[in-house]
C-alpha cells in the first residue's frame, strides 16, 4: 500500500483521485510544522504541497520511504532541489495547469495599463467624473515583444493578435525565423526586442542567468513611453531600475503582478508613477487552481504506480512528456541494467548506450540514466534512480555516453549496451515489440529472445552434452520448477538463462557452481512486466 501525504490545502477535484485509487492510502496534515514533517516525512512514499509547506535539507535528512514531492504549482522555490536529487526524491510541478489564467491575466493587466483603469475606478469611488484625464491607448496596432516563447508566452502571443497587436519575440531556445504559423516574428537579439517595441511582457524562467535580465541598461534601450508587464518572476527585473524609469518619464508605464520579494514591503514600485499592480493573481483563478491539484495528483501517482514521469524540475535531461514507447524503453534500460549489475560489484568505469532508431533518439540520454541506476543501486547504500543518477556517475569518475544512428532497411528499434568493470566488458541488446513486452535480443554476444522478468539465472558452460540436464536436475532436486530457457551457443561455450518459479538460493547456486562444466553463474531477479501496448 503506497501512502501519500497531502500537507498544503489543494483541490477537492485531486483529493478525490486518492480517494479513488488502488492500493493507495493518504492522510491529510494542513499547516504541518518544519520539525513534524521532517520527523514523519520518510513514512510516505510521495507528498502533496503548494507553497505555504517548504522542504528543506533539514527535512529532507531522514528520506526513508519518499520517492516524490509534487507541487501544486509551478514555481518551487519552496523546495532544496540539491538535496532532493541527492536523495534520490523526485520534485514534480503542474507548469501547463496556470497557462491560461496566466496569459488571460498579463492582458487583463496590459488592458488596465493602456486603459488607466485603476486609476480611473479610484476616480470615481471617490465621486468624481473626470473622463478627459483618463484617455488611453489602444492595442490594436501596438508591437508586443514577448520575451520567452513557451506555453505561456505561446497563449499570450494568440491573445494579442487577436487584439491585433503584431508580436514579436526573444527565445534563445527557438531557432527559427517565425513562430505560430508565421504570425510571430522571432529575433535572435533581447536588445533588438527592446528597442523596437511599444510594450514588452515576460515569460521567462527564473535562473541566475536570467535574474535582473531587465536591468537598467535593458530599460534604456526601449523607446520613450514604451510599457512594462510582468507576471513571470518578480527578480527578473530590477525594481529600483523599473522604478527610476517609470519616474523618470522614460517609461510610458508598467503592470507588475511579481515581485523581488513578497509580499513587496519597501519595494520602490509602490510609489512609482505609472504603474499598475496586483498581489500575484496570475494563477489564482478557481480553474487553475482545481487543474494545479488534479494535475500534481495524477503526476504524483503516475511516478509512484507506474514509474511514469510526467513534467518533472529535478532530472537533467529529461523530457517533460515522454511517449508510451520512449517509457517501455526506458523499462528495458532499467532491466538491461539489473541483468549487468551482478558483474559490476568491483566497479564501473564506462558505459557506453547506443539506441538504434531516430524516434527514440532524444531519449538516449535518459536510457543512459536508467540502465546507470539500475547497475549501480544493488552495490550502493544510497538510493539511486533517475533523479540522481549523474550525480552518482559524476561522484564515481564513471564515463557514460550515449549516441543514437537512424535505422538501417530491415532493421527494428534496439538498444545497445556495454559496460566495462576494468578486466571485463560485457554487452547486451534488447528491444520492445509492438506488445509492450522488452525483449533481450543478446548477452556477450550470445543470441537469444527473452523476455526479462522474474526470477531468472545466467549459467555460462562448455558448450558438451549433458550440461542441460545436469543443471536441470540439480533444480529438480531443489524443488525449483524451470518456467523457460534459452540458450545461446558459440566458440565451445554456452550461455544458458533460465526462468524460475522462485529465486535460486546460495546453497543452490553453490552446487550448480561446483558441476564441472560451469564457468559462472550470476542469480537475477527482476520485477513483474505490466501489461500495456506502446504501439503508439
Amino acid at each position: 500500500m503506497l501512502t501519500v501525504l497531502v500537507a498544503d490545502k489543494i483541490a477537492e477535484a485531486g483529493v478525490a483521485i486518492l480517494d479513488k485509487t488502488p492500493g493507495v492510502s493518504y492522510e491529510v496534515k494542513h499547516g504541518i510544522s518544519p520539525a513534524e514533517l521532517a520527523e514523519c516525512i520518510g513514512r510516505y512514499d510521495g507528498i502533496l504541497i503548494r507553497s505555504a509547506v517548504k522542504i528543506t535539507r533539514e527535512t529532507l535528512a531522514t528520506p526513508g520511504n519518499l520517492m516524490a514531492v509534487a507541487r501544486a504549482g509551478v514555481g518551487v522555490d519552496n523546495i532544496d532541489l540539491d538535496a532532493a536529487t541527492a536523495a534520490g526524491v523526485l520534485v514534480l510541478n503542474t507548469p501547463d495547469a496556470n497557462t491560461i489564467s496566466t496569459a488571460e491575466h498579463t492582458l487583463a493587466m496590459m488592458l488596465s495599463m493602456y486603459r488607466c483603469l485603476p486609476d480611473a475606478h479610484a476616480h470615481v469611488r471617490s465621486g468624481k467624473w473626470d473622463r478627459a484625464g483618463y484617455k488611453g491607448q489602444q492595442l490594436c496596432g501596438q508591437t508586443l515583444g514577448i520575451i520567452g516563447l513557451g506555453r505561456i508566452g505561446q497563449a499570450v502571443a494568440l491573445r494579442a493578435l487577436a487584439f491585433g497587436m503584431t508580436v514579436v519575440a526573444y527565445d534563445p531556445f527557438v531557432k527559427q525565423s517565425t513562430s505560430l504559423n508565421g504570425e510571430v516574428t522571432m529575433t535572435g537579439d533581447l536588445d533588438e526586442l527592446l528597442s523596437r517595441v511599444d510594450c514588452v511582457t515576460i515569460h521567462a524562467m527564473l535562473t541566475e542567468e536570467t535574474r535582473h535580465m531587465i536591468g537598467k541598461p535593458q530599460l534604456s534601450m526601449m523607446k520613450k513611453g514604451a510599457r512594462l508587464v510582468n507576471c513571470a518572476r518578480g527578480p527578473l527585473i530590477d525594481e529600483n531600475a523599473l522604478a527610476d524609469a517609470l519616474n523618470s518619464g522614460h517609461l510610458g508605464g508598467a503592470a507588475i503582478d511579481v515581485y523581488e520579494n513578497e509580499p513587496p514591503s519597501g519595494s520602490p514600485l509602490l510609489d512609482a508613477k505609472n504603474i499598475v499592480l496586483a498581489p500575484h493573481l496570475a494563477a489564482s483563478t478557481d480553474q487553475a487552481q482545481q487543474q494545479a491539484g488534479v494535475d500534481a495528483v495524477e503526476s504524483l501517482l503516475a511516478y509512484l504506480l507506474r514509474g511514469e514521469i510526467r513534467s518533472a524540475v529535478n532530472v537533467t535531461g529529461m523530457p517533460r512528456a515522454m511517449p508510451p514507447r520512449a517509457r517501455a524503453f526506458v523499462d528495458l534500460s532499467s532491466r538491461m541494467g539489473t541483468i549487468l549489475s551482478p558483474w559490476c560489484a568491483s566497479g564501473v568505469e564506462h558505459v557506453r548506450v547506443t539506441v538504434y532508431s531516430e524516434a527514440l533518439s532524444e531519449f538516449a540520454g535518459t536510457f543512459a540514466s536508467q540502465l546507470v541506476a539500475s547497475v549501480l543501486s544493488p552495490h550502493l547504500q544510497e538510493r539511486v534512480n533517475l533523479v540522481n543518477a549523474k550525480e552518482h556517475v559524476r561522484q564515481r569518475g564513471i564515463r557514460v555516453d550515449h549516441v543514437s544512428h537512424s535505422l538501417t532497411p530491415n532493421q527494428m528499434e534496439t538498444v545497445h549496451v556495454s559496460v566495462e568493470t576494468g578486466s571485463q566488458k560485457h554487452e547486451i541488446e534488447g528491444t520492445v515489440w509492438g506488445d509492450g513486452r522488452p525483449r533481450i535480443l543478446s548477452i556477450d554476444g550470445y543470441r537469444m529472445e527473452l523476455v526479462p522478468a522474474g526470477a531468472m539465472a545466467l549459467i555460462y558452460n562448455d558448450d558438451t552434452p549433458g550440461v542441460i540436464g545436469l543443471v536441470g536436475n540439480t533444480l529438480g532436486d531443489a524443488g525449483i520448477n524451470i518456467a523457460d530457457m534459452v540458450l545461446g551457443r558459440r566458440g565451445g561455450r554456452a550461455l544458458m538463462v533460465l526462468k524460475l518459479d522462485e529465486p535460486m538460493s546460495q546453497e543452490v547456486r553453490d552446487t550448480l557452481d561446483s558441476l564441472a562444466p560451469v564457468q559462472a553463474i550470476r542469480r537475477l531477479e527482476l520485477p513483474p512486466l505490466a501489461s500495456r501496448n506502446v504501439d503508439a
